[in-house]
């Protein structure tokens, strides 16, 4: 691939003999090739080692056994729920919900930052670059959490999205969130303006973004969806909600709005190529042509929908119809292991036990999943999710040549297929993350130590209530 012109004097970081697969539009792959990175962009990726005469080359390193891709972007988590792992571990959804949201509903500040640290250490330290995530959860009173989550991400480094949540379906509405969880119509409204204006960048290299994101039919009112989409379009933002997760979901939509919940989301104004939605397992021919037909993009979380026996999500049939697809690690209260370099692997397995079986994925599907797809579902497929010149400089070193993945000859296969393999070296916006598989932007037991402490405090509070 051609290189970039970068400005002079930009110091560059240079990576060679390893192997790339670049993710990008042909899947371009180098057995043995060379990444340059110039300051925050790619400035040149292609076979053998890196052009004679480079100017202000601060670092080399020698990839030998190692295989470079684009960093991994996470389009649907729950940071929060780092601190009630655990808990309800054979239940549905509906059920899991109903025996979580009486603890969520107690939330503060300083709770809500250690999950967001523990959360995205964990993600960063496993190769992800883009975090994401859908908080919805405001109990009044308990400081600014939006601020707290965006600040963690922040001083992790990741470039993040916070979808800015909110509830205002209650039990007494007929919703599952008791009633003192939930926001008011103005108040989530109100609330979610004031962190797009506090927050939300929308140049080419932002770091925070924010999306608007009511959570779920059977906690938000149809007002909320309507007025929520007139927000977002206003302000040019994407949205983000969950959609088909479950039978019950369905259930619920036919009985409360005579309509499944695709056609209840169309009505509402929440299809379109500005808009992604989690989950969507149970999607039948009509609903697939509707996501493909607007462009909506789909968060698949395999880990999560087994945990919670939602079923299998129609992957395969989706992106035969050119819908949109990222890959998630969803809330870690459904997810334990809370990453996201996993889900290539869990992807690929889950859907072969769908009706394509063996045809169903492929470990570059997967991967693509995880990288350029992900960019797509949160629309920044100009800047992430592929390694080419001119795009923003996130990307990942795995390292293949140790026991767990040394005898498997392809490097993709042996990333998806095998072990969760060590990053040697994470950039986002080309600067380091992860070294030798360890955070080097965080204190990994420090923020253990945290989120444990901050989860025996909310137990001990729930357990008052």
């Amino acid at each position: 691939m051609a290189a970039s012109a970068a400005p002079e004097h930009v110091e560059r970081i240079v990576i060679e003999n390893c192997s790339i697969a670049t993710v990008d539009a042909d899947d371009t792959e180098y057995a043995s090739g060379h990444v340059v990175v110039a300051g925050n962009r790619i400035e040149s990726v292609g076979a053998g080692r890196a052009p004679e005469g480079l100017e202000n080359v601060v670092r080399r390193i020698d990839g030998t056994g190692h295989l470079v891709t684009p960093g991994l972007i996470n389009t649907h988590h729950h940071f929060y729920q780092w601190i009630t792992r655990g808990l309800a571990t054979d239940h549905n959804l509906f059920d899991w919900l109903v025996a979580l949201y009486p603890t969520w509903a107690r939330i503060d500040e300083p709770m809500v930052r250690a999950a967001a640290q523990g959360s995205l250490a964990m993600m960063a330290r496993g190769g992800v670059t883009t975090a994401m995530d859908h908080h919805y959860v405001y109990p009044q009173g308990t400081g600014d959490l939006s601020g707290a989550i965006i600040g963690a991400a922040r001083d992790m480094g990741v470039r993040f999205t916070l979808a800015r949540g909110s509830m205002d379906r209650s039990v007494k509405d007929g919703g599952l969130p008791p009633d003192f969880a939930v926001e008011t119509l103005d108040g989530a409204l109100a609330g979610t303006e004031a962190t797009v204006d506090a927050h939300h960048d929308a140049s080419f290299d932002a770091m925070t973004q924010v999306a608007v994101a009511p959570c779920s039919p059977f906690s938000i009112s149809t007002e909320l969806l309507r007025q929520g989409a007139e927000l977002a379009r206003r302000k040019g933002l994407r949205m983000h909600t969950h959609g088909s997760e479950t039978v019950e979901e369905e259930k619920f939509c036919h009985e409360l709005f005579g309509m499944g919940p695709t056609d209840y989301f169309e009505s509402t104004g929440w299809l379109g190529d500005d808009v992604w939605m989690a989950h969507c397992v149970h999607m039948n021919d009509s609903d697939i042509a509707a996501f493909a037909r607007t462009g909506t993009g789909v968060a698949h979380c395999p880990s999560s929908n087994a945990r919670l026996a939602a079923g299998i999500a129609r992957v395969p049939d989706m992106l035969a119809a050119g819908v949109p697809v990222g890959l998630g690690v969803d809330g870690t209260a459904s997810n334990e292991s809370g990453e996201l370099h996993t889900e290539l692997r869990n992807a690929l397995l889950i859907n072969r036990l769908g009706a394509h079986r063996e045809k169903a994925l492929n470990a570059r599907q997967a991967l693509r999943l995880g990288t350029y797809g992900g960019a797509q579902v949160l629309g920044r497929a100009d800047q992430i999710g592929s390694l080419e010149p001119g795009k923003l400089a996130d990307l990942v070193l795995w390292k293949l040549d140790t026991l767990a993945h040394a005898s498997i000859a392809d490097p993709v296969i042996a990333l998806v297929f095998g072990a969760a393999a060590p990053v040697t070296l994470s950039l986002v916006n080309g600067k380091p993350v992860v070294e030798g598989n360890h955070l080097i932007t965080a204190d990994e037991d420090a923020i253990a130590r945290a989120t444990r402490d901050e989860a025996r405090r909310l137990a001990q509070i729930a357990a008052g209530a």
